[in-house]
């Protein structure tokens, strides 16, 4: 299941993935929340802010290959079908600029107006 897979990707995270985490959390941006490996539909984000409806994605360097890049295409369009903003980074850029890396987050989190505040999907099983 994507619950199980998620968790076993927040336990091998890249170091750009510790290093923007570390930023990320906590809600230390402008008090936005954002969850970490979390399940969008059949993909997994690497951080996505549900109330703002952003996913970012750290890319390592499989991402330059021809069938990574068609498949992050095809998701990427999937995810904004479904109204998730998608910012990209290089693991090397993150690791290199983080702080480049999160005024851009920032920005982009200005530009985005917060989702009527309703329950994610996933979040919508009945609880015994």
């Amino acid at each position: 299941m994507a619950n199980e897979r998620a968790r076993a990707l927040r336990k091998r995270m890249s170091e750009g993935e510790r290093k923007l985490w570390q930023a990320l959390r906590e809600r230390q941006m402008d008090g936005v929340r954002f969850r970490r490996q979390h399940p969008i539909g059949k993909y997994i984000a690497d951080f996505v802010c549900l109330e703002k409806r952003l996913v970012v994605e750290v890319d390592g360097g499989q991402h330059t290959e021809d069938a990574q890049a068609a498949h992050d295409a095809e998701r990427d369009r999937w995810l904004r079908a479904e109204g998730y903003c998608v910012l990209r980074f290089p693991t090397i850029e993150v690791s290199r600029n983080v702080n480049g890396v999160l005024d851009t987050i920032w920005a982009e989190l200005q530009s985005l107006p917060a989702t009527a505040r309703h329950r994610h999907p996933h979040q919508e099983r009945q609880r015994a």
